[in-house]
């Protein structure tokens, strides 16, 4: 009875050390956070300045690389843009017919409007990518109520003082994964 429990004791061992590494590994990591529309969001992110690690954190946490997806508030496609949104984006950067269908359905459309949208936000925050994310989610106008009367500094280690929990929140799961897509592929 003894001799079993000594063997289960070091199969658990040994599972445990062989998850550990399988964990560790680069393979695993790259399976767990995959990045799909490279190419697209490639071009998108060269077009307009913006980093395609930005690009694909936003997208990874708005729908999860899955395009058809309407938020509960209206917002379409693949990056989540709501229809004013990306009326305006369309009418300012001359985007030739990008219709509602469009944006919700086609992967290429919705990066294009969503990175150029992007690279709106950080002209507006002066290159402030955490103030940039949190206007993408919150609106430009609430952010820059929150920066100018000091609730926030448009800092990372200052969003536990960003007013909406939802925002504080997006923000944080947006710079985590730009930082694990970062690390993952440095040469996107």
């Amino acid at each position: 009875m003894r001799y079993l429990l000594k063997k289960r004791v070091l199969l658990f061992l040994l599972l445990g050390l062989l998850t550990i590494l399988f964990l560790k590994s680069h393979w695993l990591a790259t399976w767990m956070y995959p990045v799909y529309y490279k190419e697209d969001i490639r071009a998108s992110a060269s077009n307009y300045g913006v980093e395609p690690h930005l690009v694909a954190a936003v997208i990874r946490s708005e729908t999860n690389f899955r395009t058809g997806k309407d938020s509960r508030k209206g917002a379409l496609g693949l990056m989540q843009i709501m229809p004013d949104t990306a009326t305006w984006v369309v009418q300012k950067a001359g985007f030739k017919e990008v219709t509602e269908d469009m944006l919700r359905h086609r992967a290429d459309v919705s990066i294009e409007v969503g990175s150029w949208y992007l690279n709106s936000l950080m002209d507006q925050f002066d290159d402030n990518k955490i103030a940039a994310v949190a206007a993408y989610n919150a609106g430009p106008g609430n952010v820059k109520k929150w920066l100018d009367t000091g609730v926030w500094d448009g800092e990372l280690d200052n969003v536990k003082k960003i007013p909406f929990g939802e925002t504080r929140h997006y923000v944080q799961r947006v710079i985590y994964y730009y930082n694990k897509y970062k690390d993952l592929y440095p040469s996107f």
